[in-house]
């Protein structure tokens, strides 16, 4: 009687979904974990992994993966803007596939506004500094320049911020977001305002504000756009027209009856 044919070998291990990368298809453990019979791994010496540490590996993935991701998102839409980029193209630039990328985001929206969350704590931090309180005495250019910097310094390294905070199809929550961000940083320029013009009526020093963030706002706008020794003139030229607008208030405010002249120059 001719040999019964042996049952063909199953493979214990799944095959990955096509275009997806090692890191989200975890090869199943071959070491049980202790009190199952388990062995150190052959020729390691190490002991096996326990139940508590594969999902710390797992996750210690996942947070440089979403990392990942988000760094190749803030390239796309600042080269291309947030309407215009899709979640290929940031995918493409992550090095990953279509589908790994789902596996951490549902859409691009998603991605914007987990980028923009991380950008407007670091923002939040990056003003605090930049916007810090001033006395009377505080030469004029020394409380512009010190901001002017802080906040060029950040919208540099991080140019997707602008592209995303200003851009005209940002995802509603992340423009609530942005509004709310807004109306603090308006509050906290008052805070540096009031002292540098004295006896000046809140809705003055509101609306001193409210100006004061426009002109950085369209000066950010050319200094984002160049680049080296063009974009170094241009933060300065941002500084000139700001000092050049407060110097004649301060000097105004310093002159009427009954306040102490500040120490710093008029321009």
């Amino acid at each position: 009687m001719p040999d019964t044919p042996a049952p063909a070998k199953t493979d214990a291990h799944a095959t990955p979904d096509e275009g997806a990368t090692p890191d989200e298809h975890a090869t199943p453990d071959r070491h049980a974990t202790p009190g199952e019979g388990a062995t150190p791994a052959r020729g390691t010496g190490r002991p096996p992994a326990t139940a508590d540490d594969r999902p710390k590996r797992r996750q210690a993935r996942g947070e440089r993966r979403i990392a990942q991701l988000l760094e190749a998102a803030a390239t796309v839409f600042a080269t291309t803007g947030y309407t215009a980029a899709s979640t290929n193209a940031i995918a493409r630039e992550a090095g990953v596939s279509p589908g790994t990328l789902y596996q951490f985001f549902p859409n691009k929206e998603a991605i914007a506004i987990e980028l923009g969350e991380r950008l407007m704590r670091e923002m939040r931090e990056a003003y605090s500094e930049a916007l810090s309180p001033v006395t009377p005495q505080t030469p004029l250019e020394e409380a512009v320049g010190g901001a002017v910097d802080r906040f060029t310094a950040f919208n540099c390294q991080h140019p997707v911020f602008f592209a995303l905070m200003h851009g005209p199809d940002v995802p509603g929550r992340m423009a609530e977001e942005h509004e709310a961000l807004h109306a603090t940083l308006l509050a906290r320029v008052q805070d540096v305002l009031r002292p540098i013009l004295p006896n000046t009526t809140p809705a003055d020093i509101e609306r001193v504000a409210h100006v004061c963030l426009s002109i950085y706002k369209a000066g950010l706008e050319l200094i984002l756009a160049s680049e080296g020794a063009e974009r170094d003139a241009y933060v300065t030229e941002l500084k000139s027209v700001l000092i050049r607008y407060l110097g004649p208030l301060t000097a105004t405010r310093e002159n009427q009856p009954g306040t102490e002249p500040a120490a710093h120059p008029t321009p």
